[in-house]
């Protein structure tokens, strides 16, 4: 995944929120972006994901695999999010939940994907588990399991550990940053937290602007 973005805000005159930002990133790789509140971590992420607010306009290039998705619809960018909130479905059960991210095909096809998903997150004996009964870590693992269910190319995590209490933050981390590898996939992570680095030479800071 490669960016070139300029975001700003409408108005008179029109302001820059992002600009001059560049970077690439690799597959199974996790790039962090930093800064101040209100400096755009979050409207960059809206920006490549394609929700960004009516607020603001983007120009810029997003290349996924030498495509340009800057321009599609969100739903066709194959761009999966995480956030701080797991946003599970609470009238569902773990494994419907799972089930609702799983591209359309043969019902026996779509529930395996999911009972490999429920195995890699270690959690099968939770498949027919109210949400509400999870754990904030299991909550979350399954949020990103969902994510990565609907087979996105890239993946970007808006804070999604700043929540949890600092032992489970560092697991979490851990189990987020090595599926990231297993599977391949560019990432990008907007965080306040220096630990949440997962390599300082993939790191991007942006600035505030008056």
């Amino acid at each position: 995944m490669s960016l070139q973005v300029l975001v700003r805000r409408l108005g008179t005159p029109r302001q820059a929120l992002i600009e001059n930002v560049a970077l690439k990133v690799a597959p199974g790789t996790v790039h962090t972006v930093m800064g101040p509140s209100g400096c755009g971590k979050s409207s960059l992420l809206a920006a490549i994901c394609g929700t960004l607010s009516d607020d603001f306009d983007f120009d810029g290039d997003i290349q996924l695999n030498g495509h340009d998705v800057g321009q599609r619809p969100t739903e066709q960018r194959q761009i999966g999010i995480l956030f701080q909130e797991d946003l599970l479905f609470a009238h569902m059960t773990v494994f419907e939940n799972l089930l609702f991210a799983v591209l359309p095909g043969p019902r026996v096809v779509r529930e395996a994907q999911v009972r490999e998903g429920l195995a890699d997150l270690e959690m099968t004996a939770f498949a027919h588990a109210n949400p509400a009964t999870l754990s904030g870590g299991q909550r979350g693992r399954v949020a990103l399991m969902r994510a990565l269910l609907a087979q996105p190319k890239a993946l970007l995590l808006d804070e999604p550990f700043a929540k949890l209490d600092a032992d489970l933050r560092g697991r979490m981390r851990q189990f987020v940053f090595d599926l990231v590898a297993k599977r391949q996939l560019p990432t990008l992570l907007v965080t306040h937290d220096a630990s949440d680095i997962a390599d300082p030479t993939r790191l991007t800071r942006l600035t505030a602007h008056a």
